[in-house]
């Protein structure tokens, strides 16, 4: 798959795959850790996922224009630049103590992602022969989760861990100074690991400035940017068009199973004995194995996927998660817990498989389809709305139905992949 690939450039595009994991996954435990800290309802705390997930979403289609017009690399340097920014706007917000703060923030780094995975995921379908374009962006992606259980470890053991042990209810029953003190230290906890992977992100920004990377710049046909008939094209490309709401559903479903299980977690292991706090801790430590379930799932089904059609095992594997998810709804306990795990290895595949039988074929358009690939991430904002809604006015286990939805419909896109767009 890395026939005529350029290795230098495939390996250090591959990092930021890893970099924007550990974006991910250390924030998702962060919505319940802010819901304690600011004493505020899960719907509200998951504004963190608007934010997060908002900006890659609004800033997708201008990271498309600017790399259409430019390069790949020059795509990665400007996204590189804003993430490592926002990272560093978490010290002002820290001593701001606002939540609006931390979603600035958040906002700011997520376009920095968004023009990351723009660039990020068609220069590595680039970088090679078109015929083995999904396998190799699935390589890629496997090093998305090494990011991610990164951010996840750290997420437990250096933020949730030495943050307060004050439940929420305790918390809210103190004096207004008292408070206040605590959340201002516990905010300074969650600050640290961002400034550090800042300045990583600097770093990283300088490799990439002075490494020669192959442009694959789009040829110059005279007639400029012709944005109108490129999302035209693509609009009419069926394939592609239910690309785009599949991926969206699927990332809802990622981000709600990795956000809500700590919720789910929480009352889990409250109804063993523990309180609030240790059994977030617990449910955030068990959301590390689920991550290397799915880091491990995933170089697994990329070798599967010599033997099948990619719509075939990604029609499978959602079925799979459809099924497991009837347990967690049903049935809750730690079977549940164990179900959620499970699913994690279900998922390993799909981002990049839909992604990459979404763009198989578009051939000069690739660029501005991964725009709209990328601001399918919205899905993650909005979907997880839903969820916490029903946790604040149902229950945690029902709650997972929003994600049973999700991979339901991921089941007929990869149906429709393997039997009508023959992939």
């Amino acid at each position: 798959m890395l026939k005529k690939t350029p290795i230098l450039p495939f390996v250090l595009t591959t990092c930021l795959f890893a970099l924007w994991g550990f974006a991910n996954d250390i924030t998702n435990p962060l919505v319940k850790a802010f819901g304690t800290i600011f004493n505020q309802s899960q719907t509200i705390s998951t504004f963190v996922q608007v934010a997060f997930y908002g900006g890659y979403c609004l800033m997708a289609i201008p990271a498309a224009i600017f790399i259409k017009k430019f390069t790949y690399k020059k795509g990665l340097l400007v996204g590189l630049a804003l993430y490592g920014l926002g990272c560093l706007a978490f010290i002002p917000a820290a001593q701001f103590g606002l939540f609006q703060s931390f979603l600035v923030a958040y906002f700011v780094m997520t376009c920095g992602l968004s023009f990351l995975e723009t660039s990020a995921n068609p220069y590595i379908l680039a970088m090679g022969e078109e015929d083995t374009s999904t396998q190799r962006l699935n390589l890629a992606q496997s090093f998305n989760p090494i990011g991610s259980i990164t951010g996840a470890y750290i997420a437990t053991n250096f933020i949730l861990g030495k943050m307060n042990k004050l439940s929420t209810a305790e918390r809210a029953a103190l004096p207004e100074e008292k408070f206040e003190a605590i959340k201002m230290a516990d905010l300074e906890i969650i600050k640290n690991p961002y400034v550090i992977i800042g300045v990583v992100l600097t770093i990283m920004f300088l490799l990439f400035l002075v490494i020669k990377m192959p442009e694959y710049k789009e040829k110059d046909t005279g007639k400029g940017l012709d944005l109108r008939d490129t999302f035209k094209r693509l609009f009419k490309n069926l394939r592609y068009r239910e690309g785009v709401i599949a991926q969206a559903f699927y990332v809802g479903a990622q981000i709600t199973m990795w956000t809500f299980i700590v919720q789910y977690g929480t009352e889990v292991f409250m109804a063993q004995g523990l309180d609030e706090l240790a059994a977030a801790e617990k449910s955030s430590g068990l959301q590390i194995y689920a991550l290397v379930l799915f880091a491990s799932s995933r170089f697994v089904f990329t070798y599967l996927m010599k033997f099948t059609t990619p719509g075939f095992l990604l029609m499978v594997l959602a079925i799979i998660a459809c099924l497991l998810l009837i347990p967690v709804i049903l049935v809750g306990g730690m079977i549940g817990m164990y179900a959620i795990i499970a699913i994690s290895g279900c998922m390993s595949l799909m981002f990049p498989t839909i992604y990459g039988i979404a763009l198989k074929g578009v051939g000069d358009d690739a660029k501005l389809g991964a725009a709209g690939l990328v601001a399918a991430i919205g899905g993650g904002a909005l979907i997880p709305l839903i969820q916490a809604n029903i946790i604040d006015n149902a229950n945690v286990k029902l709650s997972f139905v929003v994600p049973l939805v999700c991979f339901l419909v991921i089941v007929i896109y990869g149906r429709r992949s393997y039997t009508t767009f023959k992939s």
